[in-house]
């Protein structure tokens, strides 16, 4: 689990699926497990409050993203709504979404060009790639893969990659696109 604070009144949880493991959750109970997932979640609140030195109380309104191969991105933000219970009561407000896309780090071009081969041999033709903060990543829409096993894709890039907090909406805003759109076309036409 990584944390990292965004401001005095957010912050944000990393958890890879294997976290979920760890924590006795799996991706599909996240949907069904409601009072299980509470009480993960209540710990998970804390565990990362005592590492950031937030005292946690009243109402977290809790962002749930769940990412397809790397795991799920929590984001934490206090409300300033006062609740007239005792300063030790939390209140979550939990949202859960799926991302419809993939993203996957690289250290090296050269992984992503043997990666792009391996996609474009499996009929995968689109996906961009962007580079950011010294590193590579590829990023996959559901659209792009809808005729493959998405675990056999993630088994794929992992070969390759690592998986990352990282969001389209970042690399979109920040990165330097590299390849957009056609990036596995793109990556076989040019170094095949």
């Amino acid at each position: 689990m990584r944390v990292e604070r965004m401001s005095n009144e957010k912050f944000k949880i990393f958890l890879t699926f294997d976290d979920l493991l760890d924590r006795g959750l799996t991706k599909e109970e996240l949907w069904n497990d409601l009072p299980r997932v509470h009480r993960v979640f209540s710990d998970m609140m804390y565990d990362a409050g005592v590492e950031l030195g937030v005292e946690l109380s009243g109402m977290l309104l809790v962002q749930v993203y769940l990412l397809q191969a790397q795991g799920m991105l929590v984001v934490v933000t206090k409300s300033k709504e006062d609740i007239d219970e005792d300063d030790d009561y939390i209140e979550m407000k939990v949202t859960l979404d799926e991302s419809k896309e993939m993203i996957f780090a690289f250290d090296d071009f050269e992984d992503i060009i043997q990666a792009g081969i391996h996609l474009y041999e499996l009929g995968v033709i689109k996906g961009d790639v962007f580079y950011y903060n010294d590193h590579y990543y590829m990023l996959l829409d559901d659209v792009d893969i809808f005729h493959l096993d998405i675990e056999q894709v993630i088994a794929l890039l992992s070969e390759f990659s690592s998986a990352t907090a990282m969001t389209s909406h970042r690399l979109l805003e920040y990165g330097k696109p590299i390849m957009k759109d056609n990036a596995m076309e793109t990556i076989c036409k040019y170094f095949y």
